[in-house]
């Protein structure tokens, strides 16, 4: 998953970056909320991981301005970015509960207290991207393949299959979105962070793995368009 780490401290921005990263996810990092306002409406994002207190307001106004959507006029004309409904977890000092009330009554996905344990975070994002895309299971299943996003696992017909990490994050992508056709920069986006180098096919190279590992008709393309898994009852 590609998430946008809003924090100001930079002690806690690094080590959170690179344990997100050690986790398989692609990160960005913002430092400020006009900084967060204007990676989010130029770059596709799963989720947020928002601080309150930051150098120019109360990050509470920038889950106001996600949570919003009047015919894009507060999303530069592109009402798809950010969507309303992009998964946020607030992460912060304010320990008060009426804090975490205003919080998730605000539109947060969850709320938690620092300092908290990275795994748990980890945790709670896992479950807040299950809600968002309406399932239960902690199980991404499709076809013969099952992905478990909290062991970073993967099975082929009840046969594991050893992924890289960049490979993980493209098929989870697919997994998530099945019958959806995703292009080159959506696919770049789930696997990279911003500024990453990658070779000009890069994406196409962790395709022909997945293919091999997975079988060649598991990872379907629109020539010149992206890649999709085909819905089940079409394959």
């Amino acid at each position: 998953m590609r998430l946008l780490l809003v924090e100001d401290d930079p002690g806690i921005a690094t080590g959170l970056q690179a344990a997100l990263k050690q986790a398989g996810h692609a990160v960005d990092c913002a430092s400020t909320l006009a900084q967060a306002w204007a990676v989010l409406t130029c770059e596709p994002f799963d989720a947020v991981l928002l601080d309150l207190t930051l150098p120019d307001g109360d990050g509470l106004g920038l889950l106001r301005k996600i949570r919003v959507r009047t015919a894009g006029v507060l999303h530069g004309g592109n009402p798809e970015l950010p969507r309303p409904d992009l998964p946020v977890l607030i992460m912060t000092a304010r320990d008060a509960v009426p804090d975490r009330i205003t919080g998730l009554d605000g539109g947060a996905d969850d709320y938690l207290t620092k300092p908290f344990d990275v795994n748990e975070l980890l945790a709670r994002l896992r479950v807040a991207m299950r809600r968002a895309a309406g399932r239960a299971s902690p199980l991404i299943i499709h076809g013969e393949v099952s992905l478990n996003p909290a062991t970073r696992t993967v099975e082929k017909a009840g046969q594991p299959v050893v992924l890289g990490a960049r490979e993980f994050s493209l098929l989870l992508a697919l997994m998530q979105s099945p019958g959806e056709v995703l292009d080159r920069a959506r696919l770049e986006a789930a696997v990279y962070g911003f500024g990453e180098e990658l070779d000009s096919n890069a994406i196409e190279v962790h395709i022909h793995h997945l293919r091999r590992k997975l079988g060649d008709g598991y990872i379907k393309n629109v020539r010149g368009v992206g890649y999709f898994l085909a819905r089940e009852a079409d394959t």
